[in-house]
């Protein structure tokens, strides 16, 4: 099945996502009938190129090359991206691999025994826990392992009081236990940035600094480090290599610099002169005249947002809070009479206080609007940085077309899926 939602934000700074299209994709995925699948789809809603900012798409060859043959931009899946890192850096290892097949033959033996699995919740009462079932492993994605060790690693007690009296298919060692629980934790920060990047409201702009704190995490070492330290290395190595073009896309930097979350703050001199100069030329292409006076902090800076809760030492959040306190507060830009309109309102963004972690951009810019700095805004803050809505509808299509339901024409379980994902939104208007 192939899935296009589009996402954009509207006059009033509200962030919206429909679904376009959902169809049936037989016979052979080559770039050339992705291309043409797509641009059909384009061509049903009289949706031009120009109007197209960036296609989220996963990190397949073959998606990549029908995007690129096509004339689109396009980013790869943040998450999916994540995902090829965590294989590559740990999955793949021996004793990891190891470990995730002794689990999956573990929690297998408790779902296919009604008797096994109700004896283990009799062995967690006696414990005075509270009964849970393990988690089952999915090999497609790496955060289900993680899902899968975690809840194993929790009902270590009890399965160690269930082997005693009944069989297992299989059991880990002491030093394998010990792997497991210093993997977890070198794993965590991925679980908890792939949980952020998921969010409907998170933007292109979140992977520069994401990545910079996830980077930053897997360079110190902490004591849960033994055992996992090649791992640790290796994961260092495959997110900087599969990430290491990021600041130079200017999707990535120009969503980066136009959130007022981190502006230029988290860019090297060298690289913020390269921004700069990059927002300044998307405004003279524009043609955008600036407005009478430039976007300013205001009562926008913090808005009426939910203060978060305080990031946990070691975290992504707190690796990121370190970063952006390094940085410091921007300079003041002082007035040059003689600079530009453009690059004086630029200057005064820049130089202004950046708003706070846990306020929205969104907000900001609905109340400082000024048609220049927010035109920009508008485009690159509205693409996501992961293709997470897209395939949610997987788990849609699901719910429509079963075992109950399993002789529907494609051409009917598609509008079917199109009315459950775009109804609420109608409803809405």
């Amino acid at each position: 099945m192939l899935s296009l939602t589009a996402q954009w934000i509207d006059a009033d700074f509200q962030l919206r996502n429909v679904i376009l299209h959902s169809q049936e994709f037989p016979g052979p995925h080559t770039a050339a009938a992705l291309a043409t699948a797509f641009e059909n789809m384009f061509q049903t809603w009289n949706i031009p190129k120009e109007k197209v900012h960036v296609i989220l798409r996963d990190n397949a060859r073959n998606m990549v090359k029908a995007m690129k043959d096509a004339g689109w931009q396009s980013l790869g899946c943040m998450a999916h991206t994540l995902q090829l890192a965590v294989h590559e850096g740990v999955l793949s290892q021996r004793s990891i691999s190891d470990i995730a097949a002794i689990g999956r033959r573990i929690v297998g033996h408790f779902k296919h025994s009604p008797l096994a699995c109700s004896r283990l919740q009799n062995v967690q009462k006696d414990l005075s826990q509270t009964p849970k079932r393990l988690q089952q492993d999915v090999a497609t994605r790496w955060n289900i392992t993680y899902y899968m060790l975690k809840s194993l690693h929790e009902q270590k007690r009890a399965l160690g009081a269930y082997v005693a009296d009944f069989d297992l298919p299989d059991t880990f060692s002491a030093s394998q236990w010990g792997l497991i629980e210093n993997m977890l934790s070198l794993l965590e920060p991925f679980e908890e940035l792939t949980q952020k990047i998921s969010k409907a409201s998170t933007s292109a702009a979140d992977v520069i600094p994401s990545v910079m704190a996830l980077k930053r995490f897997l360079g110190k070492e902490v004591a849960s480090d033994h055992g996992v330290k090649t791992s640790k290395a290796t994961l260092l190595e495959a997110v900087s290599r599969r990430f290491a073009e990021m600041e130079k896309e200017p999707l990535y930097s120009l969503a980066t610099i136009i959130d007022p979350r981190y502006k230029d703050r988290l860019f090297s001199n060298e690289v913020k002169a390269e921004v700069k100069g990059r927002l300044l030329d998307q405004l003279v292409e524009q043609q955008i005249q600036p407005p009478d006076q430039a976007p300013g902090a205001s009562a926008a800076s913090d808005t009426d947002e939910p203060v978060e809760k305080v990031p946990r030492v070691g975290s992504v959040s707190s690796m990121l809070d370190e970063i952006m306190e390094e940085a410091g507060p921007e300079p003041q830009a002082h007035g040059d009479d003689n600079a530009a309109a453009v690059q004086s309102q630029v200057a005064l963004y820049l130089s202004e206080p950046a708003i706070s972690m846990s306020a929205q951009p969104l907000a900001y810019w609905r109340a400082n609007q000024g048609p220049a700095l927010t035109k920009v805004a508008r485009a690159y803050l509205s693409a996501p940085c992961t293709s997470v809505e897209s395939e949610r509808l997987f788990s849609a299509v699901s719910n429509i077309v079963d075992e109950h339901r399993n002789r529907l024409l494609p051409q009917n379980a598609e509008m079917l899926l199109f009315v459950k994902k775009n109804l609420p939104t109608m409803l809405k208007k």
